[in-house]
């Protein structure tokens, strides 16, 4: 159980991030949702979280942005008295083939999913530091790992974070902080849904379990990385992809 634990997860207003917030909350933390677009959707994660007894604390930030990161850090430290999981889950797509992917989405995409969980994972371990304890929870994905036609961007942005977690590890461990990540396979969100059912049904024929996952899935493995029974793991990336990798 995660009673008394804090947790900030960005890019909490739908798909797998408000569905990591609810779980955790209905494990016992209060959750700070993190957002940058809607703050319609970021208000339904933080009304399931309440469902759940829990306190929600809604924060617009650009997690690409050093000071609206360090913002939400102080809010949520003044909110709650103290961070003890991060989760890193905040994340865009620009796709596109190689030699037609301009600077600017190669960039935008970099900067979002792989420079916003450094600057996130900076300010979490300040405070983690002085607790000497805390859960980093990074979302990687599937394509990090094997890659993916006409998303350099994003497996290149995907596959830094894997870097990212375990350089992270070696330097946090000895400080009680645990620094892991999860790369999901195929996940039913919004990113999934833009495919057409040819599409579909040739992912499906590479999937061991013949389904895609739900946001629950990785819902679960991250409750997992947070509580105390994955306290001797760390600077790993577990695969929840339902046997592709």
């Amino acid at each position: 159980m995660l009673e008394g634990k804090v947790a900030i997860v960005t890019g909490a207003s739908r798909g797998i991030g408000r569905a990591i917030a609810v779980e955790l909350a209905g494990r016992g933390a209060d959750i700070t949702v993190n957002y940058c677009g809607s703050r319609e959707k970021a208000e339904e994660t933080a009304e399931l979280i309440r469902a759940k007894g829990r306190r929600a604390l809604l924060v617009r930030a650009d997690v690409s942005d050093s000071s609206q990161v360090e913002e939400m850090f102080r809010q949520t430290a003044e909110e709650f008295g103290r961070i003890d999981i991060l989760v890193n889950n905040a994340g865009i797509t620009r796709d596109n083939l190689l030699l037609r992917m301009s600077e600017e989405d190669f960039d935008a995409v970099i900067n979002t999913n792989l420079k916003g969980a450094f600057l996130c994972m900076k300010q979490a371990a300040k405070r983690m530091l002085k607790q000497k304890s805390g859960r980093i929870i990074n979302i990687s994905s599937i394509s990090g790992v094997a890659g993916n036609a006409g998303q350099a961007n994003y497996c290149a942005a995907k596959a830094g974070i894997i870097g990212l977690t375990k350089s992270a590890a070696k330097e946090l461990g000895s400080k009680g902080i645990t620094v892991n990540a999860i790369a999901p396979g195929y996940i039913c969100t919004d990113m999934t849904d833009v495919l057409n059912d040819t599409v579909k049904d040739t992912i499906l024929t590479r999937i061991p379990l013949k389904r895609f996952g739900s946001p629950e899935d990785i819902a679960y493995t991250a409750a997992f990385l947070a509580s105390d029974e994955a306290a001797y793991i760390t600077g790993q990336v577990l695969g929840t992809d339902g046997g592709m990798s």
